[in-house]
């Protein structure tokens, strides 16, 4: 019984030693654990396919609650060793009042003392077999969590994936929190639609800080530049400028030219009679050349008076005429349309408007930072006023329901039919890389008070049991 006691249902093991003794207990089903397979030298060795056990420890460290859920347990065992103890006691005790010849009733306690030791003993057996091996022997299937972790990591990884990701739970699940409503009365609050706004623009500037400039610019050029050029723009170009000329539209551009051209002539009349002047040949004479010069420019500012003046001058048609054909040209003519591309590939390769380009994301940034850093700023306004009127139809709306709930519930069921693998082997590898004593520990430190409560109960019941056995072989003669 001092046997019994010292290293199986007792396990006098008070203060922090006694994880160190139970350690040292548990070495030998350790070993012959580790004995019985590959995976076990891994596990319990120098972490080779798995971590090494400092980081074991690290991940699923032993900690002080842990010990004081620990000393639970040990009362839990002090008091179902002591249960058996008691009914060892009144076992002896029987037994010698019915050797005495002591009639009847010393029997009765007898067996019922006797089958509660049996079945405290059969509990203690189970119980400890669960951690370590039973008196440090090693018998088959003992020490179950040292020496199974790995399969109960991976056994309970599938258990997880068959139950509660397979893609009809996940969908029925989510289907029953009704998202869609719940989210809508949620985001019509003023102060909760406040709070994700600020969110969102918290997250905007970090992005955007996060992000750096000569990058995105490069991206955004390059963008720019090959969407450009894979784009034909001539046959664009010309049912645009189509549009504008039968809408009249250009005719304010001529009307324009037409004024600056008449101002510019006024203010410059001297400079055009000299190059006039200056392009008649050397044989006529001085006058004649500034006769015809002050004629030039006489008629010229004519021509461009009438044209400021007259709306329906003929230059101003030939002038339609010209855009009109130039229109045409640009969406059928293929020579025009290939003078075009070429004229465009030549003004998208020039540096300074490459150095356009990529500035722009700079001053995009900027106006987009200061807009989300500005509480008032019509973005976050019109963001705010954005999620307040979505909440609102969220809310009401049972069509917009259904569709946010059918795309939240189809992208669940694709992440968790997609990736459950990956999700489950989460658990079946951590599990992998705990230390099994820690394990064994830990594990025993909560759920062990639960388990003593077994062993008195089997105490109870066997008792129970036995002295009906006895009562019943007695009725009958036995």
């Amino acid at each position: 019984m001092e046997r019994i006691e010292g290293t199986g249902p007792g396990e006098p093991d008070a203060g922090v030693d006694a994880g160190t003794r139970e350690g040292a207990d548990a070495g030998p089903g350790t070993r012959d654990g580790a004995d019985t397979g590959p995976d076990a030298g891994t596990r319990d060795g120098a972490g080779a396919g798995f971590r090494s056990p400092a980081a074991s420890l690290a991940s699923f460290a032993y900690t002080a609650a842990d010990e004081e859920k620990r000393r639970g347990v040990r009362r839990m065992k002090t008091t179902a060793t002591g249960l058996l103890l008691l009914v060892a006691l009144v076992y002896v005790l029987a037994t010698w009042a019915k050797n005495e010849g002591v009639g009847g009733w010393p029997g009765f306690v007898a067996a019922a003392a006797e089958a509660g030791m049996v079945g405290a003993l059969a509990d203690w057996f189970a119980v400890t077999a669960l951690f370590k091996r039973p008196l440090g022997l090693p018998i088959p299937h003992t020490a179950i969590i040292p020496t199974k972790k790995d399969q109960l990591g991976a056994s309970l990884g599938s258990f997880v994936g068959e139950n509660f990701l397979s893609g009809g739970v996940v969908r029925d699940r989510i289907h029953s929190l009704a998202i869609g409503g719940r989210l809508g009365a949620w985001l019509a609050e003023p102060a909760h639609a406040d709070r994700v706004t600020a969110e969102l623009s918290t997250a905007l500037r970090g992005a955007l800080t996060v992000l750096r400039d000569s990058d995105v610019q490069a991206v955004v050029a390059e963008a720019i530049t090959r969407r450009a050029n894979a784009a034909e723009v001539g046959p664009g170009l010309g049912k645009m400028l189509e549009k504008v000329v039968a809408d009249g539209g250009h005719r304010k551009v001529v009307d324009l030219v037409c004024v600056r051209a008449h101002d510019w002539l006024v203010q410059h009349g001297d400079s055009v009679m000299d190059a006039v002047q200056g392009g008649a040949p050397g044989w006529t004479p001085r006058f004649v050349d500034k006769r015809v010069g002050e004629r030039v420019y006489k008629e010229l500012l004519r021509f461009i008076t009438e044209m400021r003046d007259m709306p329906g001058h003929p230059a101003r048609g030939s002038i339609d005429t010209f855009l009109t054909d130039f229109a045409a040209d640009l969406q059928t003519d293929s020579e025009t349309r290939a003078r075009v591309e070429r004229l465009k590939s030549e003004i998208l390769g020039r540096g300074e408007v490459q150095d356009v380009i990529a500035s722009a994301w700079s001053s995009v940034r900027q106006m987009v930072i200061a807009a989300a850093e500005d509480e008032r700023s019509e973005l976050r306004l019109r963001a705010r006023a954005s999620l307040m009127s979505l909440g609102a139809r969220l809310a009401t709306d049972g069509r917009l329901q259904a569709k946010l709930e059918g795309w939240v519930e189809d992208a669940a069921v694709y992440v968790v039919t997609t990736y459950r693998a990956e999700i489950t082997s989460l658990i079946s590898d951590t599990v992998a890389g705990w230390d099994a004593d820690q394990t064994s520990k830990k594990i025993e430190a909560h759920i062990g008070r639960d388990l003593q409560f077994i062993r008195i109960n089997g105490t109870v019941v066997g008792a129970l049991a036995g002295l009906a056995i006895y009562t019943v072989s007695r009725a009958f003669g036995g």
